[in-house]
Parts: C-alpha cells; sequence; structure tokens
C-alpha cells in the first residue's frame, strides 16, 4: 500500500493542474484549515464566505503542508517557489478530485440523508463498520458543495466501507452531490417539515431528498422509514429511477428491518428488533425512539453492505452522541449535581420534539426540574410562528417543568406556556444566559437547543463554566 493517499502526479491528472515549485512525491491527507493542517498535507485555498483560502497559504506551507492548491489568478502572490497546484478553481479542482477518488474505489458506499438524525446514524454506522474493517466517512457534518467533494477526496483507495453525509437546504443539491459519490446504497432517515422557507411543503422536501436515487449505483439499494409519511412518496421516486430493491425500516409490520420491542433508559435503550430475517436485540448507548428507530437502517446497511449483523449489533452499545447533539455533562452545583444535556448544534420541529422527548425521560433529583432552553428554529418560512407554538404539546407530555426561551420565534412557544412553566424569556440566547444560569439547582436536567444560528452554544458553555463537572456515563445495565 502506498504512503501516500495522492501521488502528486495523480493529483495533477485528475485537477488538470499545473505545478510550481519542488513539488513532494505525494500528500499524506488533504486540508482546507490552517489551524488543523498537519505536515504533508495538501493545503486547498477555498474561498469561503468570510475567508479566502489564498490569504492562508503561506500560513499552511510553513506549518509542512506538502503543497497548496491556489488559482492561477492568485498564482504571482505567492513566492516562485513556493510548492504550488494551480487550477483555474480550487473547489473545482476539489470535486474534480473526489470523482478521480470514486473512480479508484472498490468498496461498498452508502450515502445517508434525511431530515432529521444523518450525522447522527452516519456516526452510529461508522462506529458499526470501523469494528470490522477500514471504514471512511464524512467528518463532523460535510455533507455539502464543499464537504462531500472533500470527503472523496481524502477517501484512501483501500477502504472496506465508505460512509457519506449528504445534505441540502434547497432542490437540486442532494442530485449534484449524489452524482460524485455514486453509491451503491442511499439511505433516508426521514422527511420532516424542515427548511420550509425554501419548499412549498413537506411533499417538495421528500422530492428534494429523493434526489439520491438519481446517483445510486445500478443494483443499488434504497433504505426508507416505512413509519414516515412520505414513505410511499419515496418509494415511488425510488421506482421511477430505477431502484430495483428498496427495504424499509420501523415499527411498521410490513418493514424488512422491524422494531419489534424497545425499552427506553434516560440515558440508553434495549432494542428487540427483526433485521432482514435475523432476530436480535440489542443495547443503543443513545436514549430516545428516534435513534433506536435509526439503528434498525445501521443494522440494515450493514449487513447489506456484508458486515456481520450480530458483531455489529453489539457494537451499538458503543455508540454515543455526537458533539451538540444529545452528549451530557454533570454539572457541580451547590448542594449536589445537575445534569447538562447538550442538543445545542441544530433544530428543526422534529428533533427539537424529539430532544423534549428525552428530557421528559431525563433522571431528575429529589427537588430536580426537567428545565428546557430553546431557541429559534430557523428557516420555517410563513408557518414558522405555529410550528414554535406547536412544541407546547411536547413539553406538556414529556412533563416539562421549566422552559426558557428565546428569539423571536420561540416567543410563540413562550406565549402559550402557562405561568408556571416559564422559566425566562430574552430576545436573543446572550440575553438568556444570566437567567438559565441563576436557575439551575441541584437535581436537575437542563436540555439546550435550537438552530445553529440561534447560537444556543455560548449557554452551554456557560454552564460548563460556572458549574464544572464531567462527561455523564451511562450507568444504565439493559
Amino acid at each position: 500500500m502506498s504512503e501516500f493517499l495522492w501521488t502528486s502526479a495523480a493529483m495533477v491528472e485528475a485537477m488538470h493542474a499545473t505545478t510550481q515549485g519542488a513539488l513532494p512525491a505525494g500528500i499524506t491527507g488533504i486540508s482546507i484549515d490552517t489551524r488543523t493542517i498537519k505536515s504533508g498535507e495538501a493545503y486547498f485555498a477555498i474561498k469561503g464566505d468570510v475567508h479566502d483560502g489564498h490569504a492562508f497559504v503561506e500560513a499552511a506551507l510553513k506549518a509542512g503542508a506538502g503543497l497548496a492548491v491556489v488559482e492561477a489568478t492568485q498564482r504571482d502572490k505567492f513566492p516562485a517557489d513556493a510548492r504550488l497546484l494551480v487550477v483555474d478553481d480550487v473547489l473545482a479542482a476539489l470535486v474534480e478530485l473526489g470523482i478521480a477518488s470514486r473512480v479508484r474505489l472498490k468498496a461498498p458506499i452508502i450515502a445517508i440523508t434525511g431530515s432529521v438524525g444523518k450525522t447522527s446514524t452516519k456516526e452510529a454506522l461508522r462506529r458499526v463498520l470501523e469494528a470490522q474493517g477500514k471504514t471512511h466517512a464524512s467528518v463532523a457534518s460535510f455533507n455539502n458543495h464543499w464537504g462531500v467533494p472533500l470527503t472523496l477526496a481524502r477517501c484512501p483507495a483501500d477502504v472496506r466501507f465508505a460512509i457519506f453525509e449528504i445534505g441540502m437546504n434547497h432542490a437540486g443539491e442532494i442530485e449534484t452531490l449524489v452524482r460524485m459519490v455514486r453509491p451503491h446504497f442511499a439511505v433516508i432517515t426521514t422527511v420532516e417539515p424542515v427548511h420550509l422557507e425554501f419548499f412549498a411543503g413537506v411533499e417538495a422536501i421528500a422530492d428534494a431528498k429523493a434526489e439520491i436515487f438519481s446517483g445510486l449505483e445500478p443494483d443499488g439499494v434504497a433504505i426508507l422509514n416505512r413509519d414516515n409519511s412520505q414513505f410511499a412518496r419515496l418509494q415511488k421516486s425510488a421506482k421511477k429511477a430505477g431502484v430495483s430493491r428498496i427495504v424499509s425500516f420501523g415499527a411498521d409490520k410490513k418493514a424488512e428491518a422491524r422494531l419489534l420491542d424497545v425499552s427506553l433508559h434516560p440515558t440508553c435503550s434495549a432494542v428487540h428488533a427483526n433485521i432482514l430475517g435475523h432476530d436480535v436485540t440489542y443495547k443503543l448507548g443513545m436514549p430516545g425512539r428516534h435513534m433506536a428507530m435509526n439503528s434498525l437502517a445501521v443494522l440494515a446497511a450493514a449487513e447489506l453492505m456484508g458486515a456481520d449483523l450480530v458483531h455489529a449489533a453489539l457494537t451499538l452499545s458503543q455508540v454515543v452522541p455526537a458533539a451538540g447533539r444529545g452528549v451530557r455533562h454533570v454539572l457541580e452545583v451547590s448542594g449536589g449535581e445537575a445534569t447538562l444535556i447538550d442538543e445545542s448544534y441544530n433544530a428543526n420541529p422534529a428533533s427539537m420534539a424529539a430532544a423534549i422527548n428525552v428530557l421528559g425521560a431525563a433522571a431528575v433529583g429529589p427537588k430536580g426540574r426537567r428545565i428546557a432552553v430553546l431557541g429559534d428554529m430557523l428557516e420555517l418560512g410563513p408557518d414558522g410562528a405555529k410550528l414554535h407554538a406547536g412544541l407546547l404539546d411536547a413539553v406538556q407530555s414529556n412533563g416539562i417543568d421549566l422552559v426558557f426561551c428565546c428569539g423571536p420565534l420561540m416567543r410563540n412557544l413562550w406565549d402559550a406556556l402557562s405561568t408556571g412553566k416559564r422559566g425566562g424569556y430574552a430576545g436573543d440566547a446572550a440575553a438568556l444566559e444570566s437567567q438559565v444560569l441563576a436557575a439551575i439547582r441541584a437535581g436537575d436536567a437542563i436540555m439546550v437547543k435550537g438552530s445553529l444560528g440561534s447560537k444556543m452554544k455560548p449557554i452551554v458553555s456557560a454552564l460548563e463554566k460556572r458549574f464544572p463537572g464531567n462527561a455523564a456515563l451511562d450507568d444504565a445495565a439493559v
């Protein structure tokens, strides 16, 4: 096996690049961030929304980058001996390298999308597959126009399994990405009312998600949520796209990966399922019925991709929430401890309701309360006010004691709350922070969630700073 991810010669050929300086024989990785770049990697000077990567080329080379990929119009800014691959457009060159990577891959490839749960499902499948062989997967939520080609270009040629997360905000985006990936398997976790600002309704979102079928390889398999309201629409789209095999998951009796029983615990779940004809009982290291449902898709995918199903089911006990998606911390407060559930990464109506369900199942102390700290859910269009107010049902049915709200949209939930459940309201997260900090006491369970643009993470950080503790451990035996 080569010591290089790419030889310089292969990069030149794939990207139709010209060269400058004394290039290394090859590079060991690919980076777009000088803060994390490692010696021997190639630095791609991508132009972002805020920064132009060309401003950091010299820093990347000084930090040990084997070479930098730059645009021809920027070439004269760098010394004549700088180690450069020169292209017309850096992002387009990254796409070309990603496509070249796909050509050399021999592994089974899976693409995952969905309105909710795609990153958690991807991470669970990554954990399951890497226990059985060399696995490459998208980092964090690298699922967009630069994240997907970057993930492809970073994929070693000798992996046993490859996993790609595919995201979208608008129609047409998934088709472009999935035609690069050309997966053998495609998962749609669920279709829910998200990004409604850009879509006419949930059906339109389903049609956009169904674009994933357009890139499936011949004889590819679609893995769909049979319990979702859009299943029939997705099934029809898959058949129209020529998908010959559709595997469904869910509690529905017709599901090939079927939930038979689930016991929900504060920090985990015990699941009994039938996966493609195999009876399986396993512990899932993440709480919530929604996570249990997605674990069915994970096991179906693992089985279809050639992994050992029993081993895969056992590995699910080791799966833990990703950062900002349910990670728990113990807070040391006056008189005891409180539990912080960090759901701050992002939010939409479905994921918000699921997080409130998890909070409702969280253990509290003798005088503890279940406290939801909620920020605006963005990109919901004209239905935004109604969808925020509609969270009242989840708050009431899960016995949430106090709700703190911030943002103009979350004001709709605040107005719907009874006086006894009102913890505090502010126009934004920064203004709400002090109210939350002052309210916490021993025994409480606090869940913080909102869209990225609502900036709820600083509240999580403030709680951790004020009440230093440690990561919560899963003590449940199931």
